[in-house]
């Protein structure tokens, strides 16, 4: 592949792979990389606790700030509840685990960018064309894992926003926007890959010797060498 398409393919998706790494940590390992949260100003207890102020929904649990400013996070599970209910517990909600199940989405995602930039490395066409699949494939991934984003945020928004006397702003976290990125960045990564093999491909063609296109007269086919 041609080196002007080679260098910034790596860089590409080494920036995707970065991403989709810290986000498939998140919390609450890194709390700062959650997908969505809700702030409350008042009027709201998480079930059975203390009157929360935040809470922040990662890939593998949640996070919640109490009053006293202290930070609580459930312990690391696939699929995890959590349920909020107003300071006069006469309503409650409870995001339930078919709406954080699909979050593991984004570990398989930077697997498959894992594999796209290992490729990357490879100068030979078919391992190139490879490459470029691979690329396609952890972007189309990571769009599942930002889709599933999407639908958890609006769900919390709308679930919160049933709540009586609750004061509450539900909002993208860090780790929603590092998808939407690490998304675009394997889209421009897999297209210079493929504009990189294709270059490559019509400079191998016209590498080739042509043949002469000069004609030469009928009786100099009967000419002794």
């Amino acid at each position: 592949m041609s080196r002007a398409f080679c260098i910034p393919g790596i860089l590409f998706l080494a920036f995707a792979l970065i991403l989709s790494f810290l986000t498939s940590i998140s919390l609450p390992f890194l709390p700062a990389l959650d997908i969505t949260r809700t702030q409350f100003s008042s009027g709201v207890i998480e079930t059975g606790q203390k009157g929360l102020t935040e809470v922040r929904f990662g890939v593998w649990a949640p996070c919640y700030y109490d009053e006293d400013g202290s930070r609580t996070c459930a312990k690391a599970g696939h699929g995890y509840k959590f349920g909020i209910s107003n300071q006069e517990k006469t309503a409650n909600v409870i995001i339930g685990s078919s709406w954080t199940q699909g979050l593991a989405v984004h570990p398989v995602a930077t697997g498959a960018t894992l594999i796209a930039f290992a490729l990357s490395f490879s100068q030979h066409a078919t391992v190139t064309l490879i490459t470029s699949l691979t690329s396609f494939l952890a972007a189309f991934l990571t769009l599942i894992a930002f889709a599933i984003d999407i639908a958890l945020f609006a769900y919390l928004k709308h679930q919160v926003n049933k709540l009586p006397n609750v004061n509450a702003k539900t909002s993208p976290g860090a780790g929603f926007w590092m998808t939407l990125v690490t998304f675009v960045l394997l889209l421009l990564a897999g297209c210079t890959v493929c504009f990189g093999r294709r270059q490559q491909r019509l400079a191998g063609a016209t590498s080739y010797p042509t043949l002469s296109s000069e004609k030469k007269p009928f009786w100099a086919r009967f000419r002794k060498n």
